[in-house]
């Protein structure tokens, strides 16, 4: 990609397709250019929050800023988006969620976390445009401020909001990951593409917990995702059996999406699966010490569930397993030491096994 020559008014146009070309060769799949404005976005949301489907996570209630770009960086007038696959290539996703014994976590997360990935990329990015134009405003994000991630990429052409509420793009499905540049830059803004979710309603039947409420409206307190990852305190009843062997994370609603028949396989050494986390068995993880759950788990989006919740996660997974003595044996020991809320899921989990093996609880 030729380097844009440095002048007092660039060619916008020149300099956005030279940021495509950088993007694609620092390993993104796809970068677009939107405006900030986000037409009915910000009233959806309101109408999200009210409803209480954010589930107390109240760093998505902060508006202000997340429906306003300029608010949260002054000077802002364009949205770079990027787009970079994750979908490792050894996955055995629907076998494992068949293999109640298997431990099953969300394939983003087998590999090392995006966060920085992504951000190294982005600041990457940036410098090349610096080289080319001099110096200029730009942040760059990654699911780490009030950013509508997900209404820029569809503003900037990288796919369509599903009903799922996750981005699809017609040639690549939907497992990537965002990230975005937010710029002073007044460059050409791309045009958003049609939606093509038609009459399909797949994402919505095969939620385990019924966490969606209807097309594009998601209510986080079912939502296996977030009782996995973001929710430490104790799981309601009616929604561990649905849980099944989902440890951290939930792909249901992308697996079964037929775009994802042309998801591509990530090309990224970092998003590759850890030895490990493919299909280690329930049991053998409930059984790491802290230490080693830190080990194997460092440099990871899945330390994100702290020990004590992982734990928690599992000991639901045991509960939905099949009878085994050294299931019973396992949770028995971890009992006496639990603090009140991973007890209280171990006592369910023993009380199913109890009730699997024929026993009174």
């Amino acid at each position: 990609m030729k380097p844009i020559p440095a002048a007092s008014e660039p060619d916008y146009q020149a300099l956005a397709d030279a940021i495509k070309g950088w993007g694609r060769e620092l390993g993104f799949q796809q970068v677009g250019i939107s405006d900030i404005a986000l037409g009915e976005h910000p009233r959806r949301l309101d109408e999200w929050l009210e409803q209480g489907f954010h589930a107390g996570m109240d760093f998505l209630a902060d508006t202000q800023k997340r429906t306003r770009p300029e608010a949260l960086i002054p000077g802002t007038r364009r949205v770079i988006s990027v787009r970079m696959d994750y979908w490792p290539a050894d996955t055995r996703a629907p076998e494992i969620l068949r293999d109640p014994t298997r431990a099953y976590i969300s394939r983003y997360a087998l590999g090392r976390d995006y966060h920085k990935t992504i951000r190294k990329r982005l600041q990457k990015l940036a410098d090349r445009i610096s080289e080319a134009v001099g110096e200029f405003g730009y942040r760059a994000f990654v699911d780490s401020a009030p950013v509508m991630e997900k209404p820029f990429a569809e503003q900037a052409g990288l796919g369509w909001m599903g009903k799922h509420t996750v981005i699809i793009n017609r040639q690549a499905g939907s497992y990537f990951f965002l990230g975005e540049l937010f710029t002073d830059l007044p460059l050409p803004v791309d045009a958003p593409v049609s939606a093509h979710c038609g009459s399909c309603t797949a994402c919505l039947d095969i939620c385990p917990t019924g966490a969606f409420v209807g097309p594009y409206q998601l209510d986080s307190r079912k939502c296996i995702s977030w009782l996995t990852i973001e929710f430490e305190g104790v799981i309601p009843e009616e929604l561990r059996r649905p849980m099944g062997n989902r440890v951290f994370g939930c792909d249901d609603c992308q697996l079964v999406c037929p775009w994802n028949r042309y998801a591509k396989i990530s090309q990224e050494a970092d998003f590759r699966p850890r030895a490990g986390m493919v299909d280690t068995s329930l049991l053998e993880m409930f059984l790491w010490s802290e230490a080693q759950y830190l080990r194997a788990t460092e440099g990871m989006a899945l330390r994100r569930a702290r020990y004590p919740v992982f734990l928690r996660n599992l000991a639901v997974g045991l509960g939905n397993a099949p009878f085994e003595a050294a299931i019973v044996a396992a949770l028995a020991v971890r009992l006496p030491e639990a603090d009140e809320v991973l007890a209280e899921h171990i006592r369910w989990a023993l009380a199913e096994q109890q009730r699997k093996a024929g026993h009174p609880a």
